[in-house]
């Protein structure tokens, strides 16, 4: 069970391009709360959910998480912040249309040692996510909504502190829609993990319990 010092704490982040796209951001998130982002295309969602995931890089701020200082890591460091503490899910699944649906979630295992031992966790998230007859089906083989989950799946592999979720639900039907907001909601609470999705659909975000809207590259409550 994960305790409040690994709370993550965002203080004052700004991002222009030729523009202002974020204003002095901040917030906080404890270990199995899930916040949704809302607003309007280009206000500022993706953006602010790369450089918590550094992804992207802030023109100012911190971002720390358990007392981690995030905006400072380098190389080695950056690498296992992002294939380890944080876990992405994104619009699009990027499932490699090669592998099955188990050896694309066992991906988040390379390059290590680890594969054997979280091959068990594979096969219980899959099953978490009721994708149970489908370990060896290949991408092409899946609907829309299973190949989002197979993505969740591979995200939550190597219990993240952090799963950014950036319009998870963008390109599946209203159904799939509320049962993977269902999931990032279910992971929250019994992985202990912190959900921050952004999303366009006002219904997926009343499903959290605390939601921020951008405007004008600010955070507003609710």
């Amino acid at each position: 069970m994960r305790n409040s010092a690994e709370t993550l704490e965002i203080s004052g982040l700004s991002k222009s391009y030729q523009l202002p796209v974020l204003k002095d951001v901040s917030f906080t998130a404890l270990p199995g709360e899930g916040i949704a982002f809302t607003g309007p295309s280009g206000s500022g969602k993706s953006t602010l959910l790369n450089i918590i995931g550094r992804l992207e890089v802030a023109d100012s701020g911190v971002i720390r998480l358990g007392g981690l200082n995030i905006t400072e890591l380098e190389e080695e460091a950056l690498y296992n912040y992002r294939n380890k503490t944080a876990g992405f899910v994104f619009q699009e699944h990027f499932l490699l249309p090669q592998c099955t649906a188990l050896e694309n979630v066992l991906l988040a295992a390379l390059p290590s040692n680890s594969v054997p031992a979280l091959k068990e966790r594979a096969v219980f998230l899959l099953q978490l996510l009721k994708l149970e007859g489908k370990f060896y089906s290949f991408p092409a083989e899946l609907s829309g909504g299973e190949r989002q989950r197979v993505a969740i799946a591979r995200a939550l592999l190597n219990s993240p502190k952090l799963l950014l979720c950036d319009e998870p639900t963008g390109n599946l039907d209203e159904k799939n829609g509320r049962l993977v907001a269902d999931i990032f909601l279910k992971a929250a609470e019994e992985e202990k993990v912190i959900v921050l999705m952004a999303t366009h659909n006002p219904e997926l975000a009343g499903k959290f319990k605390t939601v921020f809207r951008l405007s004008d590259g600010s955070l507003e409550k609710g």
